[in-house]
C-alpha cells in the first residue's frame, strides 16, 4: 500500500531503508516520545520492523520526501491497535522538524483510514511534547479530556499522555472536549 500527498510519499519500509531507519529512529529526541519503539534500537529491531507483514487495515509507513532525484526518509506513521481501539502513531526525523511533514503525512493516512472504514481513531502524546498535540489539533483530533499513563521504552518509564480522538463517521460516538465540532471535515 502506498500514499502520495502533495510533497510526500508514504510507503512500507524496505530492506535498503535499514541504515537510514536506524540512524533516524535511534535519535533519543525522537524515541523518547514514542510508546512502542525499541530502545536502544538495534539492527535486529529495524530488520523485524522491515520484515513485519503489513496489516491491510492497520498499515505502517515510512514517510519520504524528494531529494535530488531520489527520496529520503523523513519520518514514519501508521495505525495500530491499542487496548482494542485503532490508534495513530507518527514521528518525524529531527532534521525535518518544523516543515509540516508530520501534519501532511497524518492527513494522508487519515484519508486512507476513512477509506478503510475506520470510524474512530485515538492518538496520544506525552504532555511534555506539545508540538505533537498541535499536529493532532491541525488534522482535526479533539482532546478526550483524559490523561493516561503510557510506557515509553525510550524513557524507560510510563509518562502522562494526553489522549485525543477523531471521529471519521457519525456512528463512532465521539465526544471529546467539544462534542459539537464536526470532526468529519478533518
Amino acid at each position: 500500500m502506498f500514499i502520495r500527498s502533495e510533497r510526500l510519499f508514504l510507503r512500507p519500509a524496505w530492506p535498503e531503508d535499514r541504515a537510514e531507519l536506524l540512524a533516524l529512529i535511534g535519535d533519543a529526541a525522537i524515541v523518547r516520545n514514542l510508546a512502542d519503539a525499541p530502545w536502544p534500537d538495534r539492527a535486529e529491531d529495524a530488520d523485524r520492523f522491515i520484515a513485519a507483514p503489513q496489516d491491510r487495515l492497520l498499515p505502517q509507513f515510512l514517510v519520504t520526501a524528494p531529494d535530488g532525484g531520489g527520496a529520503r526518509v523523513v519520518g514514519g506513521c501508521g495505525l495500530s491497535r491499542r487496548e482494542g481501539e485503532v490508534s495513530l502513531g507518527y514521528w518525524t526525523a529531527r532534521a525535518e522538524w518544523g516543515r509540516g511533514y508530520a501534519t501532511e503525512a497524518v492527513r494522508a493516512l487519515l484519508s486512507l483510514a476513512r477509506a478503510l472504514g475506520h470510524g474512530r481513531i485515538l492518538a496520544s502524546h506525552p504532555v511534555d511534547n506539545a508540538v505533537a498535540g498541535r499536529v493532532l489539533d491541525k488534522v482535526g483530533f479533539r482532546r478526550t479530556g483524559r490523561v493516561v499513563e503510557r510506557f515509553s521504552t525510550g524513557r524507560g518509564y510510563a509518562v502522562p499522555s494526553r489522549e485525543y480522538e477523531l471521529c471519521l463517521d457519525s456512528a463512532a460516538g465521539c465526544g471529546g472536549d467539544d462534542a459539537a465540532q464536526d470532526l468529519r471535515a478533518a
